[in-house]
């Protein structure tokens, strides 16, 4: 019945029986989906006085898919919807936008449409953009997600082979209803394209080869080399990751001028983006258990950049994701010069006969870091994170995940760091 009504609403819009016609191919494969994200944050830096960040929410994350129409080009449409409601909230802001007297907002939304088109094996999408790319990864680690708007290209024409272009215009912040520019860490300009391209390759068994590049106009270029390999290894599996960056300064940035200069901390100081950063990261899994030992290392000049629009005055626009793997909990481990190891144990309680529950447990150090008033500052972080989705019964799907994470460093202090979650997909449809 909702199907039919959606297909009536469709058909009016598109005018008479011809929309009536789209309007089948374009309900069939149609979905719906209520995502419910009940969120509790508490962040506290523990060597100041800054106030502790205390906030609790519920946010509500509505999707809407089309099917594509019938024949050689088909087309279609995507809505989606977010709303954040306050339940309480203290001290600074981290889920929560604040309002003019600096206290949190009772609720914030945002969202938007998404037209897509289906030709071959290739689609293109123009609109509201969650993507999930090594130069380009949308954050989800707050009661509502990052998101982007723009156009994004992907093609499976050649077997083994998939390629992605396309180009970012805006972004709104996991904490915010307003959609920017784009920048990088210590940018306060705001630039309105993002360009991007690249490939995953599968040809090779059990491998996958990347290469992306993007630029973001103004201030950095970037090119991306990956490998992932899964080797049989005894009676587990052997997972090999290595990753490799290289990102130069663009046009403003390189020209030095004053809102362009990235929040680097290497050699000068001057906030020219010139960086390179590799990592390997080896994870071994055997049943339940898998362990994983790591290594990134980022070049002296200055820090690791990937898109951050933090430093944009007034918008509330903080909170990014990095591809890196070292991207952790409270910090990211990128600053210029910095090396640091990783380790990581984690264990599915599915082959203890407790399915659906599952724990890690990881530990970075980081060295060598340079700063403008002195070098080989160290940090570490430890990050516990539990979680059960209920696996039968009135809650079945029912999530709930805590994750906590302490970071001791000479850079951003001593910072514990608190989240709890209880999430359920509802699908409507």
């Amino acid at each position: 019945m909702k199907k039919t009504m959606l297909g009536l609403a469709i058909a009016l819009a598109m005018g008479g029986t011809g929309g009536q016609a789209l309007a089948g191919g374009f309900i069939e494969d149609s979905t719906a989906r209520l995502d419910l994200r009940n969120f509790y944050f508490n962040h506290d830096i523990r060597d100041t006085d800054s106030p502790t960040q205390d906030e609790w929410g519920q946010g509500f994350l509505l999707n809407l898919q089309s099917g594509f129409t019938e024949g050689a080009v088909g087309v279609g449409l995507d809505a989606t919807y977010t709303l954040g409601v306050k339940l309480d909230a203290s001290g600074a802001r981290s889920i929560f936008p604040a309002d003019t007297d600096g206290e949190a907002v009772d609720d914030f939304s945002r969202g938007g449409l998404t037209g897509k088109m289906r030709f071959s094996k290739t689609e293109a999408r123009y609109g509201i953009l969650v993507p999930k790319l090594p130069i380009l990864t949308a954050n989800d680690g707050r009661m509502l997600p990052q998101l982007f708007e723009g156009g994004m290209i992907t093609s499976n024409e050649i077997d083994n082979l998939t390629l992605t272009a396309g180009q970012i215009e805006h972004v709104v912040g996991r904490m915010s209803s307003n959609f920017t520019g784009m920048a990088v860490s210590g940018g306060t300009e705001q630039s309105n394209q993002f360009r991007f391209a690249g490939g995953d390759y599968k040809g090779i068994k059990d491998l996958t080869l990347q290469y992306y590049f993007a630029n973001l106009e103004d201030y950095y270029d970037q090119n991306f080399l990956g490998a992932l390999h899964s080797l049989p290894l005894g009676p587990g599996v052997l997972k090999t990751d290595l990753r490799y960056f290289r990102t130069t300064s663009d046009g403003q940035n390189a020209n030095g001028t004053a809102g362009y200069r990235a929040a680097t901390n290497g050699s000068g100081n001057d906030g020219e983006i010139d960086n390179s950063t590799w990592s390997a990261k080896f994870t071994y899994g055997l049943k339940g258990h898998s362990v994983s030992l790591g290594y990134q290392q980022v070049s002296d000049n200055s820090m690791f950049v990937q898109l951050n629009q933090g430093s944009l005055p007034n918008e509330g626009a903080g909170g990014t994701s990095t591809y890196v793997i070292t991207d952790s909990l409270v910090q990211n481990f990128t600053y210029a010069g910095e090396r640091t190891v990783l380790g990581q144990y984690a264990y599915d309680f599915a082959e203890a006969g407790i399915p659906g529950l599952t724990a890690s447990l990881t530990y970075l150090k980081g060295d060598q870091i340079k700063t403008a008033i002195g070098s080989d500052r160290k940090e570490w972080e430890r990050d516990i994170v539990l979680g059960y989705v209920v696996q039968s019964g009135a809650l079945k799907g029912v999530g709930v995940a805590w994750r906590n994470g302490m970071l001791r460093s000479d850079v951003l202090g001593d910072i514990d760091h608190n989240r709890l979650t209880i999430s359920y997909s509802l699908p409507l449809w």
